[in-house]
């Protein structure tokens, strides 16, 4: 049985944008499942796109999502070199090779020629003309310097059909396909001819990639036929969108994976999500590890309609994932983010401040704004003690504030715990003759100044200390 070998085949165009990586994932995934190899390739034949330091980000996102391959740049492999840049002798050896079994042909049009044959729409459509060149004519153009390009020779009459493993059948009436230029004037290949030369001298089995290829895989296929190799088997997937009428877009500035990571969600849920922008599993289940994934993804369960990239479905899932995290994997990846906090560096004890906002967030970027509080303690409304709920307004705070300061009082600086904290407080609402709101509502109020915190009283009184905490009660009590 012919060995199942997927490819990832990126442009180094910046950051890796989030419908290249589901590529990847879903190459990298089918690959795993089959026992087969997912290999990287480095498509940067067109020179003008080129971005800076974008080969590294491509290697650094792929490693650190998971998304591990087998073959590369970096790493080797049999089939190499794995840069088109580096296998420009390859691609004019079979660029001439396929012309002399008709399948291209020598263009020696300049742009002028070229910009004459535009419709009344402004669309050009090369007309075949150098097809008709002789042997002759072609080799004195050479010898002469001529510049020209090698193009594709698409039959004009019938049509290709193939068969896709998600859309099912596929035909396009040979006509509505153009001479596309294979080889250019430098010698570079083109998109559609290198990597259909590298689809099949690395073996690639199944080709992976969006829907926009659909309608242009015929094109390859008569290459794949007129040099006489297996064609590989296609799986095209659906795009994702940012919404209902705009694709999800590098070149809209629409996130990227290290966009996300950036932003404090986590990478382990923006790759779980990412599988699902496509793919539905048999059952129910959201939450997925990574060999999980590995363990039942299927091609039957992606669909042939668009995703919709949505922002609160990704936060929820990060959210799950922080809670379900091990304390010292979360303390090491949310201490980056603490560190934003006007509450870092002022003595809080950082584990106790992190575990305060750990079931409360969904990224860890969400640290600064759920813990500035505790630095910016100062004058507020007293209407805040006011809650229906609770049955608390100014006169219950006034009566309940120097009860909650004489019990703080009395704990020994040793012994100023959660546990004792919570103990001692506890045992005042009965004392009082209140309900338990009532007395922890406004020690709530009274130690943040605030209507929300990401913790209960005896959190912020414990995280506070015992001198911080009397100050901040004393001080809301001599405002009542």
């Amino acid at each position: 049985m012919k060995e199942v070998r997927t490819r990832f085949a990126p442009s180094p165009t910046g950051y890796l944008h989030i419908g290249g990586l589901r590529t990847a994932l879903y190459g990298y995934l089918y690959a795993k499942k089959e026992g087969g190899k997912f290999i990287l390739r480095l498509e940067d034949t067109d020179t003008s796109r080129y971005v800076e330091d974008s080969v590294s980000l491509i290697y650094n996102t792929l490693k650190d999502s998971g998304v591990i391959y087998a073959e590369g740049p970096d790493v080797g492999g049999n089939y190499g070199p794995y840069v088109q840049s580096q296998r420009k002798d390859i691609y004019k050896k079979y660029a001439e090779l396929l012309v002399e079994r008709g399948g291209a042909y020598y263009c020696f049009c300049d742009e002028e020629r070229i910009a004459s044959l535009k419709d009344a729409n402004g669309v050009s459509r090369y007309d075949k003309h150098c097809l008709s060149l002789t042997k002759e004519e072609i080799q004195a153009n050479i010898a002469a310097g001529k510049p020209y390009v090698i193009r594709q020779n698409i039959p004009l009459t019938g049509s290709s059909s193939y068969t896709d493993l998600v859309y099912g059948e596929i035909t396009v009436e040979n006509k509505d396909m153009e001479d596309g230029i294979l080889l250019k004037s430098d010698g570079m290949p083109t998109y559609n001819f290198a990597n259909v030369v590298d689809d099949h001298l690395m073996a690639i089995s199944h080709v992976i990639r969006g829907t926009e290829y659909l309608s242009s895989t015929p094109k390859y296929n008569h290459m794949y036929d007129c040099f006489g190799w297996e064609r590989p088997v296609y799986i095209h997937l659906p795009p994702i969108m940012k919404d209902e009428h705009q694709k999800l877009s590098k070149r809209n500035g629409d996130a990227s994976y290290q966009d996300l990571v950036d932003k404090g969600y986590i990478k382990e849920a923006i790759i779980n999500y990412i599988a699902l922008l496509g793919w539905s599993p048999k059952s129910n289940q959201e939450k997925f590890s990574l060999q999980e994934l590995e363990e039942k993804f299927s091609l039957e369960g992606i669909s042939k309609s668009p995703s919709i990239f949505d922002p609160v479905k990704l936060g929820w899932l990060s959210g799950e994932y922080i809670k379900d995290m091990a304390e010292e994997d979360y303390f090491n990846r949310a201490l980056p983010f603490l560190k934003k906090s006007k509450a870092y560096g002022k003595g809080y004890d950082e584990k106790k401040l992190l575990l305060l906002v750990k079931t409360r967030i969904e990224t860890l970027a969400e640290i600064p704004a759920k813990l500035d509080f505790l630095q910016e303690f100062g004058e507020f409304d007293n209407a805040l003690y006011t809650h229906k709920k609770m049955k608390t307004d100014e006169s219950v705070a006034k009566a309940v504030l120097p009860e909650i300061i004489r019990v703080i009082q009395a704990i020994p600086e040793e012994e100023y715990t959660f546990e004792r904290i919570h103990d001692d407080i506890m045992r005042l609402p009965e004392a009082l003759a209140m309900k338990n709101g009532q007395v922890l509502w406004p020690m709530r109020v009274a130690l943040s100044g605030k209507e929300t915190t990401p913790g209960g009283a005896f959190e912020l009184a414990d995280i506070l200390g015992k001198e911080e905490s009397l100050k901040r009660l004393n001080f809301s009590l001599n405002r009542l």
